[in-house]
This record gives C-alpha cells, structure tokens and sequence, in this order.
C-alpha cells in the first residue's frame, strides 16, 4: 500500500517545479518541507528563455510573468576599459517565444506552484515536514518524517531528494559530493536606490569585470541586488556591517553613507556534482546533485531542466509500466554530462572572466568576439540560455 507514487523532498522551484509535473501527468505526489512555507530564498532570481519554455508547457508562466521583470538584454562590462558589450535576447525570437530572461525571485515560483499543489486532486503540500531518514526496498521507499509533534512514516514508489546543498538524502546515501569550495565568500547587499541613474544605459542584468573586485548588478521588480566577492578572512559580521556598505557603494557609485540596503546575505559557494543522479527509488536533482557559483544564473535553471527531465521518465514508468533501470539510468546520463559539460564548466570560467589578472586580455578579446560577431554571438546566446544543453543532453543515449 502506498500513501503516493513519489515524494518530494523539499520545496523550492526545483521540487515544486517535479510535484507540479507529475501532478498534471495523474501522478499521486506529496511534496514534504522542512520549513513552514516556502522560504524566502533571495539566492536565485534569473529564468532562461529555455526554463520559461517549460513553465509555458506546465501552464504556469502567464502567473509567473507578473511577479517579474523581463530582461531582454545584459551587459558584460569592463571597467579597465570603459567597454559596455551587449547581448541582446531578442535575437533569438525564431528560436522562442520568451526571448528574454524573467528577473524574478526563486521564492515567487515556489510559492505559486505550491499553492497549485494544495489544491490539485494528485497533489499535497507538508509543511514542518522535513525527511530525516529512509528506507528503499525493491517495490518502494518508506519514509520517516519528522513533524513538530511525531515522527510520521509514509511509503512511496519513488523518492526525489530536492532537500538543496546539505540533502540528508544524499548523504544517507553515502554518494560522493565531488568538486570544491572557493576560499572566498559571495555578499549580496539589496537595495532599492536607483542604481540604474548612475551609469548610461544599464541593463537590468550586468557582469563588471574587474580583477580588483568584480561585481553583478541584477535587477528584480522592487530592487536591484549587488553581488560582490568578499575576503575569506572578513568575519559575517563584518561583511554584513555598515563599513562593508559603505565601501561597496562608495566604489560602485560614490555614494557609500547614502544607500540602504533591504538585505545583506553572505554565501559560501561551491563547485559540486554528485557522483551519481539515480539510486534506486531514489533521485537526487537541483542543489541536492550539483552546486556551482551565480555568475550566469545558471544553477536553478539546471535544476529546473533536472526535474523536468525526470518527470519525463517517470511518467512511462509509473503511468505505462515501463522498466524503471534503462530509464532513470538515462536520466542520470543526461543531466550530469550536462552539469559537468556546461553548467560546471561555463560558471567556472565566467568567474574567471570576472576576476582574472593572468588572463584577462585574452577573456576580453574572447568576450568582444561573442558580441561583434553575428555568428558566434548568436551561438553565445544559444549556449547562455540553456537551449545548446538541452539539445545536447537529448542527445545522450
């Protein structure tokens, strides 16, 4: 007997984004969450033309295009050298109908596909609700739950880890978390100052390099967020102190003392894949499988194509009884060769582009020829968007 088909473990975009697949394909499936709603997580904030394609399929974008910003074009800029080059995502209109990034907090899609699952006749939300271990056996996974009062035990066909970067699942598996951490840490100061009356024609999305200290200035409908590296020796207090404000802005645009922030938040970030996708019953996607660092807004967007990949094979397997092994094995092939083929690789060298003091000519001549020509740049915009994996991992035998 089992109380769902499968079971989500965590709800973030990633996990709602599964639930909510499955749920529309007839699919009995429980999203299980730790916290008591969905968190307001400010870390991922860009869909890609290739990931808002999905949201279309699911019937959700039209709710979601509201609630934020699009941004057609984003600028790589060299400070040394005064550069502003453009990429502009209208170039793709042949190519999709949403030939923009959507600048919208990661939480805003959460919560609107987790209220679609508490009213969904194959969906349920369970908050408080967080996996603390299981047990997985050849016809199914049981699951235990601790809730504020008990610990609940429930029996699923499969379980999906979404359970982000510390996934208990993934470590009651015992799978290697392969990669890195980078000495430094990541700050991220919000603020809603017009910081777009400081510079000339700035896009809502802009990477500064600058191998002093390079930044990424996004825009979100209330907001503009400002990412900058900070010291490994810096302790949180003293990155999230006025000081530390103040130097920011002051470099950024000579204002230091008159800019509020709404948020400071500091990051550890990482370059991680787990050395496998597929367990069993039990699957790991999003930040439970990979990590990798901002520069691109590539992680939640990968995580987004994971679910949607998995859904696809589950859906035979559990709807039309298809054998489960060459299936999930697929998908396990799939998104990792993509992970490590693209996403690892690509936020590993944009960083590298941002900072570098070696290199940085040769990354800027390589960056001018993806803008001034038509052919490379439209490939770029191609390979930015998310569109040349998904082509790639289809691919994958």
């Amino acid at each position: 007997m089992f109380d769902y088909d499968v079971i989500v473990a965590g709800a973030g975009p990633v996990g709602t984004v599964a639930a909510y697949a499955l749920a529309q394909a007839g699919i009995r499936v429980a999203v299980l969450e730790a916290g008591a709603d969905c968190a307001e997580d400010l870390r991922a904030s860009t869909f890609h033309p290739s990931s808002l394609e999905m949201l279309a399929e699911l019937g959700v974008l039209d709710e979601l295009l509201p609630q934020g910003l699009k941004a057609p074009v984003y600028q790589y800029r060299i400070r040394q050298t005064n550069e502003v080059l453009g990429f502009d995502l209208t170039e793709l209109s042949d190519v999709t109908p949403y030939p923009f990034r959507l600048q919208a907090e990661q939480f805003k899609l959460a919560r609107l596909l987790a209220g679609k699952l508490a009213a969904h006749p194959q969906g349920a939300m369970r908050f408080n609700s967080r996996v603390v271990h299981f047990m997985q056996d050849d016809a199914g996974v049981s699951v235990a739950v601790e809730t504020p009062t008990a610990i609940e035990h429930y029996r699923t066909r499969y379980l999906i880890a979404c359970d982000g970067a510390n996934s208990i699942i993934r470590k009651w598996l015992g799978v290697g978390f392969e990669g890195f951490t980078y000495p430094e840490k990541f700050l991220c100061l919000s603020t809603t100052w017009p910081l777009q009356d400081h510079f000339e024609d700035l896009a809502p999305v802009n990477y500064v390099a600058d191998p002093d200290e390079w930044r990424v200035l996004l825009r979100v409908p209330t907001m503009w967020r400002v990412l900058v590296p900070a010291h490994e020796a810096a302790t949180d207090a003293e990155l999230r102190g006025d000081a530390k404000k103040r130097e920011v802005f002051e470099r950024l645009i000579g204002e230091g003392d008159a800019v509020e922030t709404c948020h400071r938040t500091i990051y550890r970030v990482h370059q991680r894949v787990a050395t496998r996708y597929d367990h069993g019953r039990v699957l790991l996607i999003g930040d439970a499988a990979h990590l990798n660092n901002p520069l691109g807004g590539l992680g939640m967007n990968s995580g987004i194509h994971d679910a949607i990949n998995l859904v696809e094979k589950l859906k035979p397997i559990l709807l039309e009884g298809a054998e489960a092994a060459p299936l999930l094995a697929r998908f396990d092939r799939q998104r990792r060769s993509v992970m490590h083929g693209f996403v690892q690789a690509q936020t590993i060298r944009n960083k590298a582009m941002m900072e570098s003091k070696e290199t940085q000519n040769d990354y800027y001549e390589e960056m001018r020829g993806h803008c001034y020509d038509p052919d490379k740049r439209r490939a770029y915009l191609m390979k930015q968007s998310m569109f040349t994996s998904l082509a790639e991992a289809e691919a994958v035998a």
